[in-house]
Parts: structure tokens; C-alpha cells; sequence
């Protein structure tokens, strides 16, 4: 079962949106998914340890301190960039050792991801039969359409495939897992992504102004002259949708070669966009605004310098008022210093004149 979770990471300003993994209590569940993109593996047993084997037959690895493997507070596993050597069982055990739920995952390659449009006559991966051990069928098992990333405007909608080979009566088991220490490798082997074209209407009970993020970027220039921007929260399991100067950017614009200005990446579903020219870049998640970017050059060189002189004249000017400034807070310090010792002496001059006196008394009044 797939759903999202939301984990805001620290490292701003990628806000990362994890894909939720559950199996029930005491389960072993077999489930397929891209590289490349983060999930969390449920276990609702706080103190949960958890332990990985890989394909290959290896001893369970405890996995604590792992780069990429987390724990959460509440026992699930989270799984950051995960890649196709992770494919492998994860086992989730309670204090005593006993069986919490279990995952067989394949982390199949979305670097050979295959993308296709229904709207450009592009066709999926065919069936095949392979000779491994005996015959067996290769085919991609589709995911649900995920919902359009529009609404009251045209929009699009995609859904992932999976490699899986199926023997015959068998029931059919993701590639990597089925092939596991072998050796082979064919090209059929892919996962798949299609897009189609949507149209639905909005639902109007939805909140409308939706807090969302605005990102300033001053990176495109004549040294820099790229970028690539990341949506917040989004991720190839959810609807991501992107605007630039509020003109959509599609996949069917991107695999027609329409669309020259941008790139939407196929490996993360389109949450990175990649921009060659300044613009302003909206993305939208699940038909809801995320963030807004505002990629601007770099100054020019002239107008720079300028800034830069027009700086160190008004630094010359502070210091230049100092200078000024100087001799008549001197004078101001000294004359106030004066007037305190002239205060000072007064008062002793004073007091002695005070001592003088009663001391005469005291000589009168002993004659």
C-alpha cells in the first residue's frame, strides 16, 4: 500500500514528501518501486530494530547508522535516495526478537526509466518471453493513474510500471527479486512511466489560498547559465505540475520537443525542473501551489563595478565624517573634564573653609 508522508527536512530549501510502504501485522509483502526516490518502510513498534539482507544471500545486516537509513521515532525505516543495491528483505523484530512485519523490495533502476505519451502514439514496453530457467514472461505491471495535475484546464496524469517475470503457474515476482544472484541482464528489464492528457473539474470546497513557498535565486548568468529548481513535498508517486510565467510546462511539450527552455526530470516524476532563462517558476502539487521561484542574473560586470565604487565612495564619506567629527568631540570631552576637576576642587575648598571654622570655635570655648 503506498501513501504519503511528510518529513521536512532541515536541509532547506528541499522539503522532501517520503511515500508511505505498509503490510499488515506479521506480513511479508513483496513490493516494487523506482531508485532514486525516497519512501518509508511502516513498523508501528517504537522500539523496533531493524535488519537487511540483500539479494546476494548476505548475512541480515543491522541497520542503525547506515548513510541514507533512518529510524523514526516510531519504528518505521525511512529510506533516503534508496538505490538498486538495496533491493532486498527488510525485517522489522520487536525487543524480543519476534517478527514485527517484513518487505521484499526491488529498487528498480530509474536511470533506464522508459517514458511514454498516449497523446505522441508512444507504446509502452511489449510482453517477452525469456529462456532463464525454463520460459518465462517479462511484462511491466501498472500502477493506478495517479489523479491529473490540473483541474478546469487541461492537464495530465501518469502512472508507473514495474518490470516483473512470471513462471508459469507461479505467481509473478519483481525482476530483480526473481533473478536475484543471477547474472542476467536484459534489456526488457526496465520500469516504465506513461502520461496521458486529463481534464477534470475543480472541487471548490477545497481551501484556495494555500500557504506556499517563494524562492530568489540569483543564478542564472552569463557564467551560470542553468539551474535546476526542486518542487517542495513533491515526488514521482504524487502529481506534480509546473508553470513558467503561468504558461504550462508538459511532458508532451518535453517529449515533442517543444519545450526548449525547460527539462522536466523523468527520474524524480518532474520535481526538478531544469531552466536555461529567467522566468517565473510555479510548481503545483497534487493541483495545489508549492512554491514559486524567481530566478534572476547575475549583474552585469559595469553596473556591478559601479555598485562596487558607489560603495567605496560612501565608505569614504563615513570616514570623512568622522574626521570632521573628531576635533569637536575632543573639545566637547576636555571642556566637560574641566568643569568636573573646577566641580571638585570647589567642594574641598569648600569643605576645608567649613573644618577651619569649627576648629576656631573649639579654641574659644576651651579659653
Amino acid at each position: 500500500m503506498l501513501a504519503t508522508l511528510w518529513l521536512l527536512s532541515l536541509s532547506l530549501p528541499t522539503l522532501r514528501a517520503y511515500t508511505l510502504i505498509s503490510c499488515a501485522y506479521k506480513s511479508l509483502c513483496q513490493q516494487a518501486l523506482v531508485s532514486g526516490n525516497d519512501v518509508v518502510l511502516q513498523c508501528d513498534y517504537p522500539k523496533a530494530f531493524w535488519y537487511f539482507s540483500s539479494v546476494l544471500g548476505e548475512e541480515p545486516l543491522l541497520l542503525s547508522s547506515m548513510p541514507y537509513v533512518k529510524k523514526l521515532p516510531g519504528g518505521s525505516l525511512q529510506l533516503t535516495n534508496p538505490q538498486p543495491s538495496q533491493t532486498g528483505l527488510y525485517h522489522c523484530q520487536d525487543n524480543d526478537s519476534a517478527l514485527v512485519v517484513e518487505y521484499e523490495i526491488d529498487f528498480q533502476d530509474v536511470s533506464t526509466l522508459h517514458i511514454t505519451h498516449k497523446g505522441l502514439g508512444q507504446k509502452p514496453l511489449q510482453n517477452e518471453t525469456l529462456g532463464l530457467s525454463g520460459h518465462v514472461l517479462i511484462f511491466t505491471r501498472w500502477e493506478p493513474w495517479q489523479d491529473c495535475n490540473r483541474c478546469g484546464e487541461p492537464g495530465e496524469r501518469k502512472r508507473l510500471g514495474y518490470c516483473y517475470i512470471e513462471e508459469h503457474l507461479e505467481k509473478p515476482m519483481p525482476c530483480w527479486l526473481y533473478l536475484r544472484t543471477k547474472k542476467a541482464r536484459y534489456s526488457r528489464m526496465r520500469p516504465e512511466l506513461q502520461v496521458e492528457a486529463c481534464l477534470v473539474p475543480c472541487n471548490h470546497v477545497k481551501e484556495i489560498d494555500q500557504p506556499y513557498f517563494i524562492f530568489d535565486i540569483y543564478q542564472l548568468g552569463k557564467l551560470t547559465n542553468n539551474m535546476w529548481l526542486t518542487c517542495p513535498l513533491a515526488s514521482i508517486y504524487r502529481p506534480i505540475f509546473w508553470e513558467a510565467n503561468d504558461m504550462p510546462l508538459t511532458w508532451q511539450g518535453q517529449l515533442s520537443n517543444q519545450d526548449l527552455n525547460t527539462v522536466l526530470e523523468p527520474a524524480n516524476g518532474g520535481r526538478q525542473l531544469q531552466v536555461f532563462q529567467p522566468a517565473i517558476y510555479k510548481c503545483f502539487v497534487q493541483q495545489e501551489l508549492m512554491a514559486r521561484f524567481n530566478p534572476r542574473p547575475f549583474p552585469d560586470v559595469p553596473e556591478a563595478l559601479r555598485e562596487e565604487e558607489a560603495g567605496r565612495q560612501q565608505g569614504a564619506a563615513r570616514e570623512a565624517s568622522k574626521g570632521k567629527a573628531g576635533p569637536v568631540l575632543k573639545g566637547l570631552k576636555l571642556t566637560l573634564l574641566v568643569g568636573i576637576i573646577l566641580g571638585l576642587l570647589g567642594l574641598l575648598l569648600k569643605f576645608f573653609h567649613h573644618s577651619q571654622g569649627k576648629r576656631s570655635d573649639q579654641v574659644l570655648l576651651v579659653k
